[in-house]
């Protein structure tokens, strides 16, 4: 059991947990999991870290209709304040390597992935209006999520150092993906020319690679964040009439690749898989940058927007 005294505590360890994470749609998740778990806390009338405590939290978040994916989510938040609260001398080490031990809700059946077609990608690629500054940003940051399978939290880090020339074609150096895991991503030619339109408008040279774009058409120094790609991709997914977000691009890149004939191994490379069987199977295989399967993506570049075919 812990006093009132140590709710203070154990807001710290939870502030000083989310600090360290570095990947910001990871510190957000964890951030929002957290809060909302020390709010109700917090109103509880006794105050045990326990497994007890954490099976009706989760039958909290049942209640409340969250889906079996948004619940182990925040479960697995939790359990890592539990086990930084047994760390800290909040509760006994023993109760707190008990308590991380609760399940996640069993997940039924499968989901259905959803990913675009080569008519609807092109044409969300093609939505934004190229005649405007912010425009042209879109279009780039589309063409790098459909045409190389970026997260968005890898979008917003990109620099222009980033983009270089391997073997005779231009790629993105060095993404770091979650956990700090180092890729290079192969950029298709017509992505490359999205880009550099943006750049030549946005007489960018150097740093952050994507902008803020005031009204005005304005270019800060700021940074975009994970939020504006999500609402970039909602935005003009609703402007050729479909729903669409950021991760259903990049399964997008991954099913065009396989369509039209790319190698699975470099898919991997490309969308920088990490679970075991996956990287065992990446181990031995070198990356083909002259051969890249996301070149095959049929998307043509357009100069004016063209609307989806109904």
């Amino acid at each position: 059991m812990i006093s009132e005294s140590a709710i203070t505590t154990l807001v710290a360890v939870a502030d000083g947990l989310i600090g360290r994470l570095t990947n910001s749609v990871t510190k957000a998740m964890y951030g929002k999991a957290i809060r909302d778990f020390l709010s109700w806390y917090e109103r509880l009338s006794t105050h045990h870290l326990t497994r007890s405590l954490l099976e009706t939290y989760r039958a909290h978040l049942i209640e409340l209709r969250y889906s079996p994916s948004s619940v182990n989510q925040r479960l697995s938040a939790i359990r890592k304040l539990v086990l930084h609260a047994g760390e800290e001398g909040i509760c006994s080490a023993t109760d707190a390597l008990v308590a991380t031990r609760l399940t996640g809700v069993r997940k039924r059946g499968v989901r259905a992935g959803k990913w675009l077609s080569p008519s609807q990608a092109e044409a969300l690629v093609n939505a934004p209006d190229q005649g405007s500054i912010k425009g042209s940003r879109d279009r780039a940051i589309l063409a790098l999520l459909v045409g190389c399978a970026l997260q968005r939290s890898e979008l917003v880090s990109l620099e222009t150092h980033h983009l270089e020339r391997r073997h005779g074609r231009w790629v993105l150096l060095d993404i770091e993906g979650k956990g700090g895991r180092r890729r290079t991503v192969p950029v298709p030619a017509w992505a490359k020319t999205a880009i550099d339109a943006w750049l030549h408008k946005a007489q960018i040279t150097g740093g952050r690679l994507f902008r803020a774009v005031e009204r005005g058409g304005i270019i800060t120094n700021r940074g975009i964040c994970p939020q504006t790609v999500l609402d970039i991709v909602a935005q003009h997914g609703r402007a050729i009439g479909i729903s669409v977000r950021p991760h259903d691009l990049r399964r997008t890149c991954a099913q065009l690749c396989s369509k039209q004939g790319g190698d699975p191994e470099q898919i991997q490379m490309l969308l920088g898989l990490t679970t075991l069987p996956v990287t065992k199977s990446c181990l031995s295989a070198q990356q083909y940058l002259s051969e890249a399967p996301n070149d095959r993506i049929p998307i043509r570049w357009r100069e004016q927007r063209r609307k989806l075919a109904s």
